[in-house]
């Protein structure tokens, strides 16, 4: 199935009134609050951007379902606030200096403020979702539950990813559905609780959102070498000079022989390349085939998502939804 052609305009336009929404009561939630210390880096964390894409889906899901803005935009805000506090504590992880062009939260205070400052915002989560009225907070937190355990998990993988010599394609990708994929799984699914979907089609949502998760992640493994928006924010290459293994440097090394595969394992035996080497493993990986297939990747799963968002019922968000899933896949940054 092919997703309906539809005038970009007014959903742009929709999405961005809704992560205006999100924008704006994101820093609301804690300003004035004592001790300054915790509650302003956990402010610099919340009001530095960001594409919000995870309580779109998740507004735009119970949009669909007939459900006010109002009622569901604490659990949007639940769940973005706790994307960050997964963010703050993969930067003190993965001793990052900046995110989106500023300070990471441990660089421009401490490493203790980061890990309160993340621990706080992993309460305040549950505290947001808790305030959705007309449905039962069980039925939320029972979607909640089990994806904090699936992305603690996944963010463990992908830590012991970098002392493995040898992690297979198909492991990386188990590690995207529970890192990536299992708040994304989250957003639609809870988006169909609050909306009233019945179980067979939220179960649905909760497989487009795993798709969506893994086309997501391919999509940010090919911008790390490809990016050339200034939006991207991040330096084009980081994942290969850090060592980090991705979807791009495991097909290189699958596909790779001979001197071609001794010139990617240095990946791995040294813990990365020389940021000078770059240039050269994006000549390499191009000729292997390898940026065209993680495109091929990204748009066969929005395919397969798109084709589990056929349980919604045909209204203006749903369409916009759509939208969404076919904007994230060709985008830039």
């Amino acid at each position: 199935m092919t997703s309906p052609s539809t005038t970009s305009e007014p959903h742009a336009d929709r999405v961005a009134a809704l992560r205006d929404r999100i924008d704006d009561a994101l820093p609301s939630l804690v300003e004035d609050r004592a001790p300054s210390s915790l509650y302003e880096s956990i402010h610099h964390v919340l009001q530095a951007g960001g594409k919000r894409v995870r309580p779109v889906v998740l507004l735009l899901t119970a949009r669909a379902y007939g459900a006010r803005v109002e009622r569901v935009l604490p659990a949007a805000l639940a769940v973005e606030v706790f994307h960050n506090f997964t963010l703050v504590h993969d930067d003190l992880m993965d001793d990052d200096d900046e995110r989106r062009g500023r300070p990471t939260v441990h660089v421009k205070w401490t490493e203790g403020t980061a890990i309160l400052a993340g621990d706080l915002m992993l309460g305040l989560s549950y505290e947001l979702l808790g305030q959705v009225e007309g449905t039962d907070s069980d039925a939320l937190y029972d979607v909640f539950h089990p994806m904090v355990r699936k992305l603690c998990a996944g963010q463990a993988l992908d830590a012991a990813f970098e002392s493995e010599d040898a992690v297979s394609v198909a492991a990386y990708l188990d590690m995207i559905d529970q890192k990536t994929g299992a708040l994304l799984s989250a957003a639609f699914e809870l988006g169909g609780v609050i909306g009233g979907a019945p179980a067979p089609a939220q179960e649905r949502l909760r497989a487009a959102g795993q798709l969506v998760g893994r086309a997501f992640q391919i999509q940010d493994d090919l911008l790390d070498l490809t990016a050339q928006n200034e939006e991207w924010g991040r330096a084009v290459g980081g994942d290969l000079v850090r060592g980090k293994k991705t979807y791009l440097t495991l097909r290189a090394l699958e596909q790779a022989d001979g001197p071609e595969y001794d010139w990617f394992a240095r990946l791995v035996t040294n813990e990365g390349l020389p940021p000078d080497d770059v240039p050269e493993a994006r000549d390499r990986m191009a000729d292997l085939g390898v940026f065209e297939e993680a495109r091929e990747r990204v748009a066969s799963y929005t395919e397969q998502a798109h084709e589990h968002l056929q349980t919604l019922p045909e209204t203006p968000p749903a369409e916009t939804l759509r939208w969404l899933l076919d904007h994230l896949k060709a985008r830039d940054y």
